[in-house]
């Protein structure tokens, strides 16, 4: 499904609702942190900061797999944390083979705002402990006001200005598209399905008149039934519960009765929100276990960044050529990442660890034009077209002599399968030194994918 919603290649631009200011950044890092993790939150200030360049500039997510260094899977998750939070919005554009994507960055909510809303507020409360929540109340409380001996003698604007008439054109005195720092709009929460119907069937208009009900944001009862799973019963119970005298119900009455009830019939443990998409890995690893060998290494090749491919092939970072050649197999090529990694692996096993850029670029081209879209499609065609690379690899080699015998090409172990049986005399492909390499890479691929889910 991931490849359905995004791909490396996808581009995106960024769009700032306003510039972000040093008390916004301290809102994300104390309390939105918690709740999306690290991941969402190194996104989040990696498009904040492309977003602060002075030219709007096209990206493609290959750039933020790099940057980041994560799969693609771990991107597409961390940008679902940010939209559910509240902190993104994304905009889609279907291309010809590919997408284009806006990213719109949103402001966080103050202080006062995130603890007044009681999703937020909870989440955090369960994440970070009563402690560090009442350290967070203690540190963005209002500051204290000023002694009553002070007697306030600011002027206002009318005891300082005055105007003065003069024409002005009309096509300045017209409203122009201006940005301005636009109310920040919380989590995006929208209809749960709660059965406001019945809600009002249960209550009577002498206990309960319509105009008192109608004063409480039906937005807050929503959020209130989701986050302790409260029906419309239970929702009549928690509404009478936070009457006052005057038959008016204020917000912050009926947040307290919802936790009070809460408490007395479900439970003294805070509620806990869980993502619904953190499942999704879980349900993907099931059959790792029943894996073949080329199967493991199929879904090794289109999990893992091809700059991870190259690094564990050689111990350490990958030359920049090297690095540039891969970007440009999927930004030029169009190709996914596993096919990017089988023809990566596919050249440095048999060019002895070397990347000559002509080879691959043949091989990218006649790939590109038989529409090669997955790691198991490059490693057939591999196969099917061994005769042509023995014939690209031998071009420009000088041969002393025509009798001289050619020696076999070293191939990748994959490569060799569906062929016949081996015979048992041994033949100069069956390199140890190679095939040693070989097992190394795959063990080093293993741990890496290991490490980076």
């Amino acid at each position: 499904m991931l490849y359905k919603e995004l791909q490396p290649v996808d581009t995106y631009k960024i769009k700032l609702s306003h510039p972000f200011s040093d008390y916004d950044r301290q809102l994300l890092t104390l309390f939105y942190q918690p709740l999306i993790g690290p991941e969402a939150m190194s996104l989040f200030l990696t498009l904040w900061a492309d977003a602060e360049r002075d030219k709007e500039s096209e990206y493609n997510h290959y750039h933020l797999m790099n940057v980041l260094t994560m799969p693609l899977g771990k991107v597409f998750e961390s940008r679902l944390s940010l939209e559910g939070i509240g902190l993104l919005r994304t905009y889609c554009k279907q291309l010809t083979e590919d997408r284009a994507f806006i990213y719109e960055l949103l402001t966080p909510l103050d202080a006062k705002s995130f603890f007044a809303d009681p999703l937020l507020s909870t989440f955090l409360f369960s994440k970070i402990g009563e402690q560090a929540y009442r350290g967070l109340l203690s540190r963005f409380a209002s500051d204290v006001p000023v002694e009553e001996s002070y007697e306030e003698v600011s002027r206002t604007f009318l005891d300082v200005y005055k105007p003065i008439r003069y024409g002005v054109p009309e096509d300045l005195s017209e409203e122009s598209a201006l940005l301005s720092r636009s109310k920040p709009i919380g989590i995006p929460f929208a209809d749960s399905g709660f059965d406001f119907g019945m809600l009002r069937a249960g209550l009577s208009e002498q206990m309960v008149p319509s105009s008192s009900l109608s004063s409480v944001s039906r937005e807050l009862i929503e959020k209130l039934a989701f986050l302790y799973s409260f029906t419309p019963l239970d929702m009549q119970k928690v509404i009478m519960m936070a009457l006052d005298d005057n038959l008016k119900i204020p917000e912050e009455r009926l947040r307290k009765a919802a936790v009070d009830f809460y408490k007395m019939n479900r439970s003294t443990q805070v509620p806990v929100l869980e993502k619904v998409f953190q499942q999704a890995p879980v349900e993907e690893e099931k059959p790792v276990k029943h894996m073949t060998q080329e199967e493991k290494f199929i879904h090794d090749m289109e999990t893992t960044s091809p700059v991870e491919v190259l690094r564990g092939y050689t111990g350490s970072e990958p030359l920049s050529v090297d690095v540039q050649l891969a970007e440009k197999l999927i930004n030029t090529y169009g190709f996914p990442i596993g096919v990017v990694n089988v023809l990566l692996n596919y050249v440095i096993i048999r060019n002895e660890g070397k990347i000559t850029n002509n080879f691959v670029e043949r091989i990218a081209s006649t790939w590109r034009n038989k529409k090669v879209k997955t790691a198991k499609e490059a490693m057939e065609l591999a196969r099917a077209e061994s005769d042509q690379y023995r014939k690209w690899l031998k071009d420009g080699q000088k041969n002393t002599s025509k009798r001289n015998p050619v020696r076999e090409e070293k191939v990748p172990e994959w490569f060799r399968e569906n062929k016949e049986p081996k015979t048992e005399e041994p033949t100069s492909s069956d390199d140890p030194a190679i095939e040693e390499k070989r097992r190394e890479l795959l063990a080093k691929l293993e741990a890496m994918n290991s490490g980076v889910k």
